[in-house]
């Protein structure tokens, strides 16, 4: 049986398009970027993170953050504490920002029910520690202004 339509072309039309960030380790005790907006504002439809190097065990709260060339930081997903996460394990938003970032281990995860509109600048992790551990990035967006892109910091 042929296949028409690939999968890639499914998420394409129904997420928009997809940027992928390779693995890297948590930003220690700070804000560091993990997708640039360039362009105009774009429409973020799905985040999701997958822990590759297994997190610390000790306490470390991580969020996602809205960092916008102009303007004041927006947290888009409040803190989860990431102590001791497991390979695998998967984050995602809900897309209401007084959520916290939702982290279940590798079994499953979430996208938001609520896309969630960026304007040019960066999208940020938090944590609160230094903790070890490495988790990789995908995302997908729709450009709302004619020429918006996003790519990997």
């Amino acid at each position: 049986m042929s296949v028409l339509i690939q999968g890639s072309q499914i998420r394409q039309i129904s997420l928009g398009t997809k940027v992928d960030r390779a693995t890297a380790t948590l930003p220690q005790t700070t804000q560091g970027a993990l997708f640039t907006v360039t362009g105009g504002r774009v429409l973020l439809t799905s985040l999701v993170g997958e822990v590759t190097t297994a997190i610390q065990n000790q306490a470390c709260n991580v969020k996602v953050t809205s960092n916008p060339t102009t303007g004041t930081d927006v947290d888009i997903a409040a803190n989860l504490n990431v102590q001791a996460d497991e390979v695998g394990c998967l984050y995602g938003i809900t897309g209401l920002f007084s959520d916290a970032l939702v982290g279940a281990n590798a079994g499953a995860g979430v996208v938001p029910r609520n896309p969630v509109v960026l304007p040019v600048g960066t999208l940020d992790l938090v944590t609160s520690a230094s903790n070890t551990g490495s988790v990789k990035w995908s995302l997908t967006y729709v450009p709302l202004d004619d020429g918006a892109s996003v790519a990997a910091a």
